[in-house]
């Protein structure tokens, strides 16, 4: 059995106040949720707040994103390895957001791959289409080559050690749109059989989270898909009680397989 993971990105989101506001409800909750991980994921400038607020507790401290390069001189850019000296555990890479809108290209996000496997740091490595791309009938094929830029690297088994993918649908980010647990299922399965072209083993260890509008009323109908490990919850994320009832799903998921 894999273990559920549930993460929350909380994107571009809270004050100085209410970040650590929401990272404690959500540590003080999490201790029920016993055989489900949960991380959250501050804006960087929230990083030191949210740090103290679940330090010693069940819920992981994760990052939304890393430079590409060792430390030196990159203005602006925050290493990996500064990141895993601040008790970093996830780092988001290849969101969707930063592929569209921040330039990360397949070969970048394989630089800050490499980048996070080197520091320690577990990837959760963010793929999926957008809507058009689904109407054309290209759902797998934009999936399959975002996956094979890292399953075709010299180094690629290493890397996948300490890996965790995130199908999030584009169309079904932020838009109130959601797949069906069938639509998603049958991704997460493509996904976990294009892994085993690689390794078997390491494909049924994999885990695989549902990125795309996550929310309490249909948490448990995604989890219970057998290739669903969990999920990367945005909107959702940013309030403590709906996040809290995502992971009590995940918890529920343990008690069906």
């Amino acid at each position: 059995m894999r273990t559920p993971l549930v993460i929350g990105n909380w994107k571009m989101n809270g004050t100085l106040a209410s970040a650590p506001a929401l990272a404690s409800g959500v540590r003080v909750a999490a201790a029920q949720f016993a055989g489900v991980e949960t991380a959250v994921c501050p804006p960087f400038l929230h990083l030191a707040a949210v740090h103290a607020a679940v330090a010693d507790g069940p819920v992981a401290l994760g990052v939304q994103n890393i430079c590409d390069f060792a430390p030196g001189a990159y203005t602006g850019e925050i290493a990996a390895e500064m990141l895993a000296d601040f008790g970093v555990r996830f780092v988001l890479v290849g969101h969707s957001e930063r592929r569209a809108l921040f330039g990360d290209t397949d070969a970048r996000v394989l630089a800050k791959c490499r980048r996070a496997h080197a520091a320690g740091l577990t990837t959760v490595l963010c793929v999926g289409e957008t809507l058009s791309e689904r109407q054309e009938g290209r759902t797998e094929t934009v999936i399959a080559g975002q996956i094979d830029a890292l399953l075709e690297a010299s180094d690629a088994l290493s890397l996948l050690e300490n890996l965790v993918i995130a199908y999030e649908p584009v169309w079904a980010i932020g838009t109130g749109e959601t797949a069906t647990p069938e639509q998603a299922q049958a991704v997460h399965h493509f996904i976990r059989t294009r892994l085993a072209g690689l390794s078997p083993v390491i494909a049924n260890a994999m885990r695989v989270l549902y990125g795309g509008s996550v929310k309490p009323g249909n948490a448990a109908e995604l989890f219970g898909m057998p290739d669903i490990d969990g999920g990367l919850i945005g909107g959702a994320a940013l309030k403590a009680e709906d996040f809290i009832a995502i992971c009590g799903a995940a918890r529920a998921r343990l008690a069906s397989f």
